[in-house]
């Protein structure tokens, strides 16, 4: 199955849901595929995996990365750039706003408000059931309720992102399919599409997976761990 993607695009979910990963691997799979895409960074909450990380790799592939000025990239602050709301009145072909875990980072979203008033939004909520507060359909219902009240936005759909970082095998993506299934069976949203890492592409039975498959290539990194990457 193809993943199609147009429009205004927001991705949200809690702490360690890899929702930022999605985002980055979400952009450019959609521009290799011939879509003009924007991304915004959001993210004031996470101090390490921010769009921001990738912004190299992503402008060199001609994705237009809009985050905060320069000088504040380092801060945790509420920033935001009169960029963002430019991209939300004027989007892409395909416009991905990477916005902040939880509800405390949804906040953001909020601020936008009268920015989305006339746009037709779709909000992307990822699912890491190896997480803590995601790991019961009962806790994933309780995140999706807190990010949409702290945003003032409605989720639309999900998106399964089932893995235990290095240690992931294939049964922990086909575990990770079921129950975001059962999600989507639940809370009435449809789901989206799943991850599975280059690593793992051959080794799933994709036959069983009845979505989409983005294939994930690990772009976000430790700062402490990047010199063993290199």
């Amino acid at each position: 199955m193809i993943l199609e993607l147009e429009g205004i695009i927001v991705i949200v979910g809690n702490y360690g849901s890899g929702k930022t990963e999605v985002a980055v691997n979400l952009s450019i799979n959609q521009t290799r595929a011939g879509k003009k895409v924007k991304i915004a960074d959001l993210d004031l909450v996470n101090p390490y995996f921010r769009t921001r990380e990738a912004r190299n790799i992503l402008t060199a592939m001609g994705i237009e990365v809009v985050m905060p000025p320069e000088k504040y990239l380092k801060e945790d602050l509420p920033i935001l750039s009169p960029l963002v709301s430019g991209m939300i009145k004027h989007p892409s072909q395909l416009t991905i706003i990477d916005a902040g875990g939880d509800d405390v980072g949804a906040t953001v979203l909020a601020a936008l408000a009268d920015f989305f008033k006339n746009q037709s939004i779709q909000m992307i909520q990822v699912v890491n059931p190896f997480r803590p507060f995601t790991e019961t359909i009962s806790g994933c219902l309780k995140i999706k309720d807190e990010i949409e009240k702290a945003s003032k936005l409605k989720i639309t759909s999900i998106a399964g992102n089932a893995n235990l970082m290095d240690e992931t095998a294939p049964e922990h993506i086909m575990q990770g399919y079921y129950f975001v299934c059962e999600l989507s069976e639940k809370s009435g949203l449809p789901l989206k599409f799943i991850t599975v890492s280059e690593k793992l592409e051959g080794k799933i039975n994709a036959d069983k997976i009845k979505c989409p498959i983005l294939k994930i290539k690990r772009q976000m990194i430790f700062p402490w761990m990047k010199k063993s990457e290199q």
